[in-house]
């Protein structure tokens, strides 16, 4: 059965646009601080063990579900039932937000992985890689601004920003499982 009608909650409603894009910002600005200071300047620590090493693969599939659920999202949508495009999106969320728990994990742990590929296949690994980082940076503000433009009842600004939202979430996710087999081969 669609659901015609889209689910708000009443305490975003009562949020001003400007107050919530700038608390989205400054949370996502801390985010990507921290991802930074720990991937760049804390170095990973002497600890390892199977699991750690298994989390590069966790990853990947938890990008893998993403890319899934996000275009069952968009195929809901396309289908005007709400209520399912919203448990698809929400769900792609929490798979997005599992990601980034073991990867500051793994990254706590292990610190960065180098490519040590050469020849044509360098070049394009890092213009993937650097694609990846820059728009995984700019999506997380735009993911919560889609959501509380969607759950405040601020649908007409909700289509505009998924628009722009939803390609980029799935590049960020479909990069990084790339990266992830570019680093398989050529590590």
């Amino acid at each position: 059965m669609h659901s015609d009608r889209p689910v708000t909650i009443d305490l975003l409603k009562d949020i001003s646009l400007p107050r919530a894009i700038g608390v989205i910002l400054f949370i996502s600005s801390a985010a990507f601080a921290f991802l930074v200071w720990l991937i760049y300047y804390k170095g990973g620590s002497d600890y390892s063990s199977n699991l750690i090493s298994s989390l590069p693969a966790l990853n990947a599939l938890l990008n893998s579900a993403s890319t899934v659920l996000l275009l069952f999202g968009y195929q809901a949508i396309r289908q005007r039932d709400f209520n399912r495009h919203m448990k698809f999106n929400l769900t792609a969320f929490v798979t997005s937000t599992f990601f980034l728990i073991s990867y500051v994990i793994y990254h706590n742990f292990h610190g960065s992985t180098p490519f040590t590929g050469q020849g044509f296949v360098r070049p394009i690994y890092f213009f993937i890689l650097i694609s990846h980082i820059i728009l995984s940076a700019l999506v997380v503000p735009m993911i919560l601004t889609s959501f509380y433009l969607a759950f405040s009842g601020k649908l007409k600004l909700h289509r505009k920003v998924s628009k722009v939202t939803l390609p980029v979430w799935l590049y960020v996710s479909v990069t990084g499982v790339v990266i992830f087999f570019m680093l398989r081969a050529y590590s």
